[in-house]
């Protein structure tokens, strides 16, 4: 007969823990008989009194109520509503240890789920000045106390809590959504109500070039009626002379999904234009483009690094977006093979290598891993694959793919740990090693870290 392990705390209770480690999601983790409580803005070797607000069977949640002691590691928090809305988990840690965990979280998912803890993780390549680096906000609109108000959501929750400053985005970003705020408000436009999915504007997003300085602003609506349209848009481009477009995003859908299937240009092109390592991109309104771009340099460059291109590779990018990485290897590789699955990506591409005059790069549109397991069968093969692929890691029909077409190296771009480690884990069982490992901190404040592995065939 299984007996149930008796929970040692109840909820309202309050104690006197001492924090012993942190998790993956930056909580400090503390122990009473055991059992693990799990504790928002609390550091290792703090010790605190807490008020338990939720308990589980194996784990709860706790509350600080007051700090005996503060780490060497903490400094003051900007915001509490950072912490609310869950943007900046990581704001009251010190920016060198922000780093330092972000590395531990790698070697973790090296040792427990790769099983490969001999690999080198090298320590976190980290920014100058770890805040207002965001070139990309998606602010939700909403009617608090009878105005249309920006905010963010609290955390597991669609509750919006009225922001204007939000610290790790571009603070030319926070001034245009404050500024497109106001114009909304001037002219009447009603806020959208998400439990009766009325009102019209559902968010502003707003997209800036950190090396151009180009503006892009997109507006959700629920309708395509806008009004009156030919005030709002002199009005903004009044505002923000940096405007170079403005797309109204349809989105009727009673969703949590931002972006609709149909949009309307109102002024200029969907598009803006920024650069990275020498290159220029042009961005629609849909692309995937990296929100840090001084980090993504940094990023790229480590790629770059691990390639060691000598001009006579024949290179395969897989999860190619717009381009971004693909023809950054270019300058370097004989030939580059893009593969992207979202056909409008693919189109962005072609026209990113025709704007920076790169004629060795192919653009094919396709699941990465069809188009692998049908380029293995055709018996193709590449000098260098490099991946960068969704949080959810590689598909298993593309990395036995992999294995079939037998590149000689292997850069592996990931934004988690976990999925990393688990596809490291298999490429390993195929006969590849695994060389290196380098975390990059493309979201400072923020658990969230990039790694790029080097992999080479036995």
């Amino acid at each position: 007969m299984k007996i149930d392990k008796v929970v040692p705390v109840k909820k309202n209770e309050k104690h006197t823990v001492k924090i012993e480690d942190l998790t993956h999601e930056g909580m400090g983790v503390a122990r009473i008989q055991g059992y693990s409580l799990f504790i928002e803005n609390a550091l290792p070797g703090e010790q605190v009194e807490v008020k338990i607000h939720k308990t589980g069977k194996s784990f709860g949640y706790a509350k600080v109520m007051n700090r005996l002691n503060s780490s060497e590691d903490r400094v003051v928090i900007q915001d509490e509503n950072y912490t609310r809305v869950g943007i900046t988990p990581l704001q009251h840690m010190r920016y060198p240890a922000q780093l330092n965990f972000k590395k531990q979280q790698v070697m973790n998912s090296m040792q427990r789920i790769a099983k490969l803890p001999e690999v080198p993780v090298y320590d976190t390549i980290g920014m100058a000045n770890p805040s207002g680096y965001r070139n990309k906000a998606q602010i939700p609109v909403r009617k608090i106390n009878d105005k249309l108000t920006t905010g963010f959501f609290r955390k597991n929750s669609h509750e919006v809590i009225p922001m204007e400053n939000f610290y790790i985005q571009d603070p030319k970003i926070d001034e245009t959504i404050i500024a497109v705020r106001d114009i909304m408000r001037e002219y009447g436009v009603k806020p959208y109500n998400e439990n009766e999915n009325t009102g019209n504007l559902r968010h502003i997003i707003v997209r800036r070039g950190y090396y151009t300085g180009e503006i892009m602003i997109v507006l959700v609506t629920r309708t395509a009626k806008l009004f009156p349209t030919s005030k709002i848009i002199p009005d903004i481009l009044e505002a923000i002379p940096e405007v170079v477009s403005i797309v109204q995003n349809v989105n009727p859908k009673h969703t949590n999904v931002i972006l609709g299937d149909d949009a309307i240009v109102l002024y200029g092109e969907d598009k803006y234009r920024d650069t990275l390592l020498g290159n220029t991109f042009e961005i629609s309104h849909r692309s995937f483009y990296q929100v840090n771009p001084q980090q993504t340099e940094k990023l790229y460059q480590t790629v770059l690094d691990f390639a060691e291109l000598t001009g006579e590779e024949t290179v395969i990018d897989a999860y190619s977006g717009i381009g971004t990485i693909a023809l950054t290897l270019a300058k370097n590789a004989k030939h580059v093979y893009g593969i992207e699955i979202i056909e409008p990506a693919v189109e962005n591409a072609k026209a990113n290598a025709e704007l920076n005059n790169i004629e060795n790069v192919t653009f094919e549109a396709g699941a990465a891993e069809e188009v692998m397991v049908q380029w293995s069968e055709e018996g193709r093969t590449a000098d260098l694959l490099v991946v960068d692929p969704p949080r959810k890691g590689l598909e298993k029909e593309f990395t036995e793919a992999v294995i079939a077409m037998k590149p000689t190296k292997m850069v592996y771009v990931s934004c988690n740990p976990a999925t990393l480690a688990r596809d490291l884990a298999l490429l390993t069982e195929g006969g590849y090693t695994v060389k290196k490992v380098q975390p990059v901190d493309l979201f400072p404040q923020t658990t969230h870290v990039e790694s790029v592995a080097l992999l080479v065939r036995d």
